[in-house]
């Protein structure tokens, strides 16, 4: 009975994961062959990226071309003085040129982006205001990358405190589906520090997606993609694939 007074039908979860994002794009592309269209998104991150340009009624082969142009360099600058180690300028440039909708409300499908309130130390989960502005602040990984003020508060990557942002839709949906692109799994060896930064950031979070996942009717956490670190951005179409396949798996055997 309660799931008849429910808005959607269907609510989409997107996990952040910077380039293992890619992933993202091979699910709503397998969600488009299997005639299954999310009412709602709910992103962070990587996932407000790939969120932000499927509901602004991009196809994800177009969103993948349109990502993958650029090298990983291409998108950030140094910054000087330093809030952070670089600037998303890069990314700002693609998402003014690209995105149609100016502010999330515009979108074609509803979206909710979640940021960290840097000052209060809280998530924050946006559903109006300027989309590109709001996509950098949920993207903006500290000290690797600026804080972003707005509004007079300081905010950074909304995967901090919530990489997994089921709470703004949980009640609102059918059904859900969740994608998280960040499999702990057992690693072998670790090289470099860049690589154990993205070690400790996975395990620091696992504890809370190993809870949710049971909130989810489809729950989509491709084991491929611990091979590949975050500014993997070359191996877009790989991510990609993988996201995919897995998708098909597990939505098609569910259908």
């Amino acid at each position: 009975m309660l799931n008849a007074f429910k808005k959607y039908k269907t609510g989409l979860v997107l996990s952040g994961g910077a380039a293992r994002g890619f992933a993202h794009l091979g699910v709503l592309k397998a969600l488009d062959e299997l005639k299954i269209k999310p009412g709602i998104i709910s992103g962070v991150s990587a996932g407000a990226i790939a969120g932000a340009f499927y509901a602004d009624g991009h196809k994800p082969e177009d969103i993948l071309k349109i990502l993958t142009q650029k090298k990983v360099f291409d998108y950030f600058k140094i910054t000087i003085p330093r809030k952070g180690l670089f600037k998303v300028s890069g990314l700002l440039e693609v998402l003014e040129k690209n995105l149609k909708a100016k502010n999330i409300e515009d979108l074609k499908i509803p979206l909710i982006i979640t940021v960290t309130n840097m000052g209060k130390g809280i998530p924050e989960y946006i559903g109006n205001g300027n989309l590109a502005e709001i996509i950098i602040a949920s993207s903006s990984i500290p000290v690797l990358f600026e804080t972003q003020k707005i509004n007079g508060s300081y905010y950074a990557d909304g995967g901090i405190m919530d990489n997994l942002p089921v709470n703004p839709v949980l009640k609102k949906c059918k059904r859900l589906i969740g994608v998280h692109v960040n499999p702990v799994g057992v690693l072998e060896t670790i090289n470099g520090l860049g690589q154990a930064a993205e070690r400790s950031f996975h395990l620091a979070i696992a504890a809370e997606i190993d809870k949710k996942k049971d909130l989810f009717d489809y729950f989509i956490e491709p084991a491929k993609l611990k091979k590949y670190g975050f500014f993997d951005i070359k191996k877009g179409a790989e991510i990609f694939e993988i996201g995919y396949s897995e998708a098909m798996k597990m939505l098609s055997k569910k259908q």
